[in-house]
């Protein structure tokens, strides 16, 4: 299997997003989770991505349980400075913070190094160039090896790697959510960040498997703050947008999950090269099997192309996030 870089790390083209084995997608089956981490470590993904925020750190303890006796097959990433506070949602990007939480999420991971730790988002209190300058400090002690930012402006990213090299920028990007098209893209390639979609999938919206939000259990970030995309007026307008893309992935012999992963993998930068790296999240075994066949999908640059124009944000009806989100979210700062 062919090997994308972030930093000096070397990963698999499509890692693992572990978030929804403990947190956001409803109720949780950890002896599923232990034997999909496993599975998905035999099957060749070997970038497996956490954070401390996923399950109040139940999501790093998970991985730990399961594949810690692993540790060498697998690039370990996570994150910090969002967790949750009197069961409110927190940011606290100050040094103190960070350095805190990297101690404990170490101690949750049973492990003496995290390869690449996020910080998960931007603190608007405190300077970037604070926040990485703790992170920088993690690095030269050993403690961690890479740096990266989750959903931040480009403009920050900028700041930010003026400090330290930022590894990863790690954002929401698909057919349905094209943002980073406008800056990041650009501005990571210009830097030699690595770009690590997260929801390439559109919370299982391209799969042709999601429902829409009234039917969804309780806890399900499609039901709060991922909701107008999936409103029941908004969800049956968008589904229409599905059946174009069923008769391409027909023509491929390939999945709707694959076709629109493998649109991502076979992103070009302006040089021609491949080099993103997506991370769907799944806890269910066959989705996760399912996910790693993109890479076996026959996509050329004309079909890549036309998948552009068949889906994009200026088709879809309603944000990725609700009102409130979308105003605090430092990387839509670069649609102004």
């Amino acid at each position: 299997m062919e090997k994308r870089n972030i930093g000096s790390l070397a990963v698999s083209p499509i890692g693992l997003g572990c978030m929804s084995m403990s947190h956001g997608y409803g109720p949780s089956d950890e002896p599923t989770s232990i034997q999909l981490l496993n599975e998905a470590l035999d099957a060749g993904y070997d970038f497996l991505d956490t954070a401390t925020m996923y399950g109040g750190g139940k999501n790093e303890e998970l991985i730990a349980k399961a594949v810690k006796h692993r540790r060498s097959e697998y690039v370990l990433a996570s994150k910090c400075a969002l967790f949750k506070k009197d069961g409110k949602p927190t940011i606290d990007g100050r040094p103190e913070t960070i350095r805190s939480q990297c101690e404990s999420s170490l101690k949750r991971l049973e492990t003496d190094v995290i390869d690449l730790y996020y910080l998960h988002r931007l603190d608007p209190k405190v300077p970037i160039e604070e926040s990485v300058g703790a992170l920088a400090e993690l690095v030269r002690e050993g403690k961690i090896r890479e740096i990266g930012l989750s959903e931040v402006s480009s403009d920050t990213l900028r700041r930010a790697h003026s400090i330290h090299p930022i590894a990863a920028v790690q954002s929401e990007y698909s057919l349905w959510t094209r943002l980073p098209e406008l800056k990041m893209l650009d501005v990571c390639e210009k830097l030699g960040t690595t770009f690590v979609p997260f929801s390439p999938l559109g919370r299982q919206f391209l799969t042709g498997k999601a429902q829409e939000a009234s039917l969804l259990t309780d806890g399900d970030i499609r039901t709060n703050n991922a909701r107008p995309r999936f409103d029941a007026d908004a969800f049956a307008k968008n589904s229409e947008l599905l059946k174009p893309l069923e008769d391409v992935a027909k023509e491929l012999n390939c999945s709707l999950a694959q076709l629109a992963l493998a649109w991502v993998i076979h992103q070009p930068n302006r040089q021609g090269k491949k080099s993103l790296v997506p991370i769907p999240g799944t806890k269910h075994i066959e989705y996760m099997r399912e996910n790693i066949g993109a890479l076996n999908v026959n996509m050329t640059p004309d079909v890549v192309s036309h998948l552009s124009t068949l889906i994009h944000d200026d088709l879809v009806m309603g944000e990725r996030y609700s009102e409130g989100q979308m105003k605090v979210m430092d990387s839509e700062r670069d649609r102004d």
